[in-house]
């Protein structure tokens, strides 16, 4: 397996601000989270993740969800960043470059070994204005375990701030979800009755 490369370099997650920084999967600020770290390496991103003898599914194996969470996380950390290097802008600037989860595949090779670090690669498939397709691969000793593919939407400023609405009942800006649907109408990550926010 190949180890980050730049390991030394701040993660894309790390530029997020902190109103956006408590997911499970990559939030720096959530302390029960996995906290993933994805980083370029030349034009592909990669992230390693060591797992814990709790994410088990049958001893000695990964449980397959913590896969596609992790999946989900590269693959929407790699787009903000696709997107912010297609704007030749640090992904720290304003406004914050974020994308959730409009669909997301994962296809599982193998079973994937506990004990070994995980490495999640992926390749920008296609970018647009508003939506960014990356295919993944997660391995486990160089062996692939598991391919992926996100597709990510931008979650603009209103968008973001309507998504925030529904767990407090406002958004940021204090508008009632009642009286704005922005979020939705303009392609917001919404599927079935869940709100995917990677």
């Amino acid at each position: 397996m190949t180890q980050d490369p730049s390991a030394d370099t701040p993660a894309f997650q790390d530029a997020y601000p902190d109103d956006l920084s408590h997911c499970y999967g990559c939030g720096r600020l959530n302390d029960r989270g996995l906290k993933l770290k994805s980083r370029w390496d030349g034009d592909e991103t990669v992230a390693v993740f060591q797992p814990a003898a709790y994410h088990i599914a049958v001893p000695g194996f990964v449980y397959g969800g913590l896969i596609a969470s992790l999946v989900d996380c590269h693959g929407t950390a790699s787009a903000a960043a696709a997107a912010c290097r297609r704007e030749s802008r640090p992904l720290g600037s304003e406004p914050p470059m974020r994308f959730v989860t409009a669909s997301l595949h994962v296809d599982y090779r193998r079973p994937t070994p506990l004990g070994v670090p995980l490495e999640i690669r992926g390749r920008i498939e296609e970018i647009t204005d508003r939506k960014v397709v990356v295919s993944e691969t997660v391995s486990a000793a160089g062996t692939v375990c598991a391919t992926g593919r996100v597709v990510a939407v931008a979650g603009g400023a209103i968008g973001l701030e309507e998504l925030f609405a529904f767990g407090h009942g406002l958004g940021r800006s204090g508008r009632n979800l009642g009286q704005s649907r922005h979020f939705f109408s303009t392609g917001g990550a919404f599927c079935g009755s869940k709100v995917f926010f990677g």
